[in-house]
Order: structure tokens, then sequence, then C-alpha cells
């Protein structure tokens, strides 16, 4: 399938059937309760999810901690992309899948989308199409094989499996299924809300040092190139430095989580009401009831919780060329719902408006640097969803910002420089570039 003729067809599926997501108040949540002891919403079934209260002791958190809702998951979802040659090309098999929290319905997500309660039947729905060939030993070569975590602002310590998998073989696709090569999937990238956060995910993790062309097979006036695919190219820092760096934030920086009863939020300013719980600030996020209708689905309605972010963020990388070979600035950001306290995040990962009015948090880092550079210098610019499943109508800014030749050496101790190919390298393994950092790295891909 043509890329531009991707839009099209994930709008004629949104018309094929019947989507409708309805706020709704707690009260209609269907399977849903909450406890007598302590307030937390949970399903009849004791799986899928559940929303409860977290106490976080975090270094610039105030003294006594924080406490929040946080949506907990303990359970590994499987996110499966699989792959097969064409005439020569790779190309990757793609569904157009409405997702209730979506803002356009459909966009474009993995073959396999699913958590371990979807799969094992717990909804009682219809089979998973695809599904044996990534838990099937045998079935397919494993390109990709990685847990990688999710949202940690509103997740505590949720991952899921990545995957690409490999088959030789033809198979029957249904018409909510179509091949398309990486170069289609790097055009899309550079519209608004049609690869999904799952597929953004997924295909960040491919490897590609030693992959493609190097710088010296043709012109690469930024970089970019040799960045992605050539893994002894100049670098600011070795990988046994870059180890022992982030190593050395996570032993001393302080990061203490406890789970607590959901109503003893109330304590730090969350207001419960029969339709939302949301702080009194008005900033942050609210969470929510949701009536789901959706005929393409597993299963074709269903009602849940869940999180409605008050302002969209911003989630901007920037990018320099050092020793020829362009180089991204990262930190070791802390987020109350890590695993192991600190992962790889964006030079910029936070909401802008919450930097602005009464009530203001202090500028972060080299936010000013994004929100004042000139046009020219934005080398990708789109804003894409978050994770559809559990976050409501969630969009952040992204962007790759090229820093000026003055930019200054010196760098807060939480941040380095590091290039795709090193960034790349660690995504082989879980837990080290958060998710908002991968869909950047899988969309600096569009700037070659």
């Amino acid at each position: 399938m043509p890329a531009d003729l991707v839009r099209p067809w994930l709008a004629e599926q949104a018309r094929r059937g019947e989507y409708r997501v309805t706020p709704v108040p707690f009260s209609l949540l269907r399977g849903w309760h909450f406890e007598e002891d302590g307030g937390n919403l949970r399903h009849e079934s004791g799986r899928f999810f559940s929303v409860e209260g977290l106490h976080v002791t975090a270094d610039g958190l105030p003294p006594g901690g924080r406490r929040q809702p946080i949506i907990v998951q303990p359970e590994v979802g499987l996110l499966g992309i699989v792959a097969r040659e064409i005439d020569g090309v790779l190309h990757f098999l793609m569904q157009a899948k409405m997702e209730p929290g979506n803002i356009n319905s459909f966009q474009l997500s993995p073959t396999v989308q699913a958590t371990r309660s979807n799969f094992t039947g717990v909804h009682r729905g219809r089979r998973i199409p695809f599904l044996d060939l990534f838990l099937e030993r045998g079935r397919s070569r494993v390109l990709v094989d990685v847990l990688q975590s999710e949202q940690a602002d509103w997740f505590l310590a949720k991952r899921n499996r990545n995957m690409i998998v490999e088959i030789d073989e033809d198979v029957e696709t249904g018409e909510e299924f179509r091949w398309l090569t990486l170069g289609q999937l790097l055009r899309l990238l550079r519209l608004d809300n049609v690869v999904n956060m799952d597929s953004r995910s997924v295909l960040a993790c491919l490897p590609t040092a030693g992959a493609g062309p190097r710088a010296a097979d043709g012109p690469d006036d930024t970089g970019v190139l040799r960045s992605f695919h050539d893994p002894a190219a100049p670098s600011v820092h070795g990988m046994s430095e870059i180890l022992s760096w982030l190593t050395g934030v996570r032993s001393v920086r302080e990061l203490d989580q406890r789970r607590v009863p959901l109503r003893e939020v109330e304590e730090d300013g969350w207001l419960f009401s029969g339709t939302e719980i949301g702080h009194r600030s008005g900033r942050r996020f609210r969470v929510i009831g949701a009536d789901v209708a959706a005929s393409n689905r597993e299963v074709g309605s269903w009602t849940q919780p869940m999180i409605q972010p008050q302002v969209p963020g911003l989630m901007a990388l920037l990018v320099k060329r050092i020793r020829g070979t362009l180089h991204a600035l990262v930190q070791a950001r802390v987020d109350v719902g890590h695993l192991n306290v600190a992962e790889l995040a964006p030079t910029v990962h936070c909401r802008p408006a919450d930097h602005t009015g009464p009530g203001r948090e202090p500028f972060p880092p080299f936010l000013a640097d994004v929100l004042t550079a000139p046009a020219e210098r934005f080398r990708y610019d789109g804003v894409q969803s978050e994770e559809g499943g559990r976050f409501y109508h969630a969009e952040n800014r992204y962007a790759v910002v090229e820093a000026p030749d003055d930019f200054p050496e010196e760098l807060p101790p939480d941040y380095a420089w590091l290039t795709f190919a090193q960034l790349t390298e660690l995504l082989a393994h879980g837990n080290y570039l958060n998710v908002e950092l991968r869909t950047l790295v899988v969309c600096a891909h569009t700037l070659y």
C-alpha cells in the first residue's frame, strides 16, 4: 500500500463499524468498584489493572514526598510486529486498531498489541490473530525481543514485551492489516497521530549499527547516517562510561515508592467526585470513567477507568554534530513509577503549561533553548498520541532541535551526549530508554 493511502484506509476502517467512547460516572463502570477498605479502583476479575495511590519520596519533591493516583498493571503485555521480505524489501505487518484514548480513533498499531489478560482469554473475547508467531518457538525468526517500560508518570513499573519476528511464508491477512516498508512508516511518522505509541516503541528497537549506508558512502552533512549506522563513529563518551554514569545516577538518587490506599491521595490535594479524580490545582491529570464500543475489537464493548492529562507535554531532543557525528543530548530522569530509579529521557521532558502562571514550577534545563529556537532548527516537529488503551486524548509534541554552534559544552551532571548508535545499542536491553525517548529515536530516522 502506498504511504499516502494509509490515512484514507484508516478512515475507512473507522466507517466500517461502530466506534464510540463516552466519558461516564464511575458508578456506570461495569465490573469495576472502589474498594471499601482504602478506595482502590479495581476490576471484579482481579485482573487487567487497578488505580491505586502511590506515596513517593524522591529528590526534588517536598519533604515528606508526594501522593498521587497511579495505574498498577503487573502483567507484561505483548507488542509484536511480523516482518517479511517482499520483492527483496523487508515489510512490516501493521494493524489498523482503535483504542479508546486515541484522539482520532484509529492508528497504525503493531501486528499484535495485547495484555496478558487479553491473550489468556480473561475478557472472553475473540482470538488474537498471529499471536502464535510470537509465543510458539520455531514459528519465526526473532529480530527484536526486549522488555521496555511505559509512561512512568502514570504507570507503576509497567513493562511490555517488544518483539519483531520475521517469517518466510505468506500469511492470510484481513482488511485491518497492511504490509508497509520501514521507509513508508518513517514517512508516516512525519504526520500527526498516525503511528501509535506501541508501534513507535517497537520500531525504535530495530538494530541499526552496521545495517545501513555509512556516511563515507555518500554526502551526510549532518552526521545522521554515521550516528545511526557506524558503531565506530567518534563519540563523546564510550559505552562503558555511559553505563557507569547511569549506574551512578541510579545509585545516588533517591526514589522510594510505596503503594497506599487511593483515598490517601486526598491529603495531597486530589479531589474525588462521581465523575473524576483530579488535583485541586487544575494541573497534572485526572482519572475518569469511559464507556467504549468498538466493533472490531476482541470484545465489542466495555467500560474502564482512564487517565486524562490536563495539558499536552513537550518531548524535545537537542542534537549537535560533534566530531562529525550527530549526538543527542539526553538526561537521566527519575520518575515516580520507574522500576529502576532512572531511565534516559529526552533533553526536555515536561508540560510547558506547568511552568507558567500562578503556582508554576521552575523551568527545567534547556526548556528555554527549545521554546526560543528558530523554526529552521527544528529537524522534526510533530504531535503524537500516547498509549490509547489507558490514557484519554493524551498527546505530546515531539521535536528534534539542532543546537547552535555556540551551545555550551558544560552540562548539568544528569545530562550527556550520546550518538544514535549508542542509544540503539542500549535498546537491546530493557529500562534504559524511556518510552518518550524511544519515540524520538525512531522519529530521528526520518532525518536522513
